[in-house]
């Protein structure tokens, strides 16, 4: 890997890390050599219901989202996640577990991927890992539970406009349709609440 692929490709993922805690150079070189550099189509599953998720995915660029099926067979969207953001299936990667959901791609993205081993042999390796690894689970579980309580207890219209104020940018890059299944209304409702603004 040539030094300006380096810098490229893994810049703001040790950008992120270092927000947290500075990282070393050892880490760094050992991030980057359990790794992998992937580019992947829109519209492709990186997991399924029913497989194990061993993988975990930081964007460097392109869209993905989270879904699972109700009972009908209906899509229910849960995540949409952009660039500088990891794409993981939390459940099945920690326990283990069969998902229950399933990892797509909405646009072409390049990934940084690393598979749970190699994640696991780096902890082991660097402890001070350890501390930006429970720290940036806690956000996105933070992220998580916030989510789930506005869905409990804002309106359909509330539920909406705290979406556009958390991430504008998902209306230009992620279908109507994904959005109201996010947010759990029809689209329909979606296009009567946005008319109202």
């Amino acid at each position: 890997m040539s030094e300006l692929s380096f810098k490229e490709d893994y810049r703001n993922l040790f950008n992120l890390f270092n927000a947290i805690y500075p990282l070393s150079e050892e880490i760094k070189v050992a991030i980057v050599d359990n790794s992998d550099l992937m580019h992947v189509k829109k519209k492709v599953k990186l997991l399924s219901v029913g497989e194990l998720s061993n993988t975990i995915y930081f964007i460097v660029k392109g869209a993905a989202r989270i879904y699972y099926l109700d009972r009908e067979g209906k899509e229910t969207n849960t995540w949409f996640l952009f660039e500088n953001e990891l794409l993981i299936s939390i459940y099945s990667f920690y326990t283990g577990k069969p998902s229950f959901e399933y990892l797509e791609t909405l646009e072409d993205c390049n990934f940084i991927a690393v598979k749970r081993e190699k994640l696991e042999e780096i902890y082991l390796k660097h402890m001070e890992f350890n501390f930006s690894g429970r720290k940036l689970t806690e956000f996105y579980h933070m992220r998580n539970e916030i989510q789930t309580n506005e869905l409990r207890m804002l309106n359909a219209k509330e539920r909406y406009q705290k979406l556009m104020e958390r991430n504008p940018q998902l209306f230009q890059r992620v279908s109507l349709g994904h959005i109201a299944s996010y947010l759990g209304i029809s689209q329909e409702t979606l296009s009567r609440i946005r008319k109202q603004k």
